[in-house]
């Protein structure tokens, strides 16, 4: 346990140290060559300091989210959530992150309504698609589909091409601290925490998360209850 935390501790101060360097690098460059800049590296570096901002929120966040999962006071307000400008807006957050990833959303304007806490839903899509863009091969294509399962659940599926997992790692994944071992993941940092965070968020949730991967595919599947069934179910599914 102890090694798992100083590892842990190592991780997340090397995932916080470099962000922070490239905010204050691209500050200091524009406090200091303000008036040789041209506009177009102002705004270049500015959508970097942006981008690294970003990316300090979500580790910041699951840290968070940890704490609070460890200490039982994660508190969700289940309501009725829209799920394509949620969506969206993580996509569009993602893709600025990931220039050399495309992303392809299979969401229709019909997609029922679910029953979720939206900026844990928002947060259980910001790790999935993140973590995909994240482990994939370079100029790939990160897929994002919705769909009903049965007229009671939604299905929300991930899909990435890369290095697969194997079959014996699809339970670890989910465990806090871990990260599986291969080339890719030996090169990209990560605290081991965002797979475990969204399994919790999800079981809290009512729903279930799954992982399979093969043929270069790898599909995180989440299933997450519908808002006001029965007319979800009618109206939508059965179309």
């Amino acid at each position: 346990m102890d090694n798992e935390k100083n590892d842990f501790i190592s991780t997340v101060s090397h995932e916080l140290r470099t962000p922070l360097t490239s905010i204050r690098g691209f500050s200091q460059t524009l406090l200091e060559s303000w008036d040789r800049l041209d506009d177009e590296n102002k705004k270049k570096f500015i959508k970097i300091i942006e981008e690294q901002s970003n990316r300090l929120i979500n580790l910041v966040e699951n840290m968070l989210s940890v704490s609070k999962l460890q200490h039982g006071s994660e508190n969700l307000i289940l309501k009725e959530v829209v799920v394509k400008p949620v969506i969206d807006t993580v996509v569009s957050l993602v893709k600025s992150q990931y220039p050399d990833k495309k992303f392809e959303v299979k969401i229709s304007e019909a997609t029922p309504n679910i029953l979720a806490d939206r900026d844990k839903f928002h947060q259980i899509m910001t790790n999935l698609i993140e973590n995909a863009a994240k482990y994939s091969d370079a100029n790939s294509t990160i897929v994002i589909e919705c769909s009903c399962c049965n007229n009671e659940f939604a299905c929300f599926k991930v899909i990435n091409t890369g290095i697969e997992i194997k079959e014996e790692d699809y339970e670890k994944i989910f465990t806090k601290f871990s990260r599986i071992d291969n080339p890719l993941t030996r090169k990209v940092q990560g605290s081991g925490l965002g797979l475990f965070i969204t399994k919790n968020l999800v079981d809290k949730m009512s729903g279930k998360i799954s992982v399979s991967s093969a043929n270069h595919l790898t599909t995180f599947e989440v299933v997450l209850p519908l808002a006001n069934i029965e007319k979800q179910a009618r109206a939508k599914c059965n179309q």
